[in-house]
């Protein structure tokens, strides 16, 4: 699966790579840390959130709480709220 931005492919599938290598090589084995990935997935992240910001993708209702709320059962609204 493609990025949401064309130019953060490549960065995602180096981080698919990598995170896939860490979860099958150490976290089964029992080691939790996850820092062997942290560098390019700072990278993948920044450049998610320039593609998102290019595309005018608020990032506010991405990181809005919503399950196990009562949002959680409410149709979205189709306006901008302020």
């Amino acid at each position: 699966m493609n990025s949401i931005g064309e130019e953060c492919t490549e960065l995602k599938k180096k981080y698919d790579d990598c995170f896939n290598s860490w979860f099958s090589e150490r976290f089964l084995k029992g080691d939790n840390d996850d820092s062997m990935c942290a560098g390019i997935f700072k990278v993948y992240q920044d450049c998610v959130k320039n593609a998102m910001k290019q595309q005018n993708i608020d990032f506010k209702e991405i990181d809005k709480e919503v399950l196990g709320t009562d949002s959680e059962f409410k149709a979205p609204s189709s306006g901008s709220s302020s």
